[in-house]
């Protein structure tokens, strides 16, 4: 049987978590993005206690945070990770009404963190959304994309042309 380039799989093909025990551990990082879309009076929401459900993107920031440690359940194959370091950025963007987020997670290990870096995307995207989605249930998450990760036998990769 041919060697598949797809590491969650076994020789016989059957899905199982990938034996990271010969790897080194080394310091790994990794940093995602990805942004939502909405309505001006969504937008407005944003604002300082303007929404009935309170600050919007801190709570947003919380739920970052905890959807990258959260990763490994909610992933079946990922490896439950000790983070670090968790770092969530929002830039809002008032001319097309959108609000962007970036999350860089750490750690040292013997896997990569791309997946937690991604999880923790979506995690505040999602919260931003359930929090206006009163207000604007057409909202769009989109752009959710790994920029870099450092780290292990690889070393550094860069999204290229980003």
């Amino acid at each position: 049987m041919s060697h598949s380039p797809l590491t969650h799989f076994n020789e016989a093909g059957q899905a199982h978590m990938v034996d990271v025990s010969a790897k080194s551990e080394t310091k790994r990082l990794a940093t995602a993005i990805g942004s939502i879309s909405m309505s001006s009076e969504a937008f407005e929401s944003l604002g300082f206690n303007a929404s009935k459900k309170g600050d919007v993107l801190g709570i947003a920031r919380i739920a970052a945070i905890q959807g990258t440690k959260q990763t490994a359940a909610i992933i079946p194959l990922c490896h439950p990770l000790a983070l670090t370091h968790v770092d969530v950025v929002f830039q809002l963007d008032e001319v097309l009404h959108q609000v962007h987020i970036e999350v860089t997670t750490e750690t040292v290990g013997r896997t990569g963190v791309e997946m937690e870096a991604l999880s923790g995307v979506m995690a505040g995207l999602l919260t931003v959304y359930d929090m206006l989605k009163a207000v604007d249930k057409g909202m769009c998450i989109h752009g959710v994309t790994l920029l870099k990760k450092e780290g292990g036998k690889s070393g550094l990769w860069e999204k290229p042309n980003y």
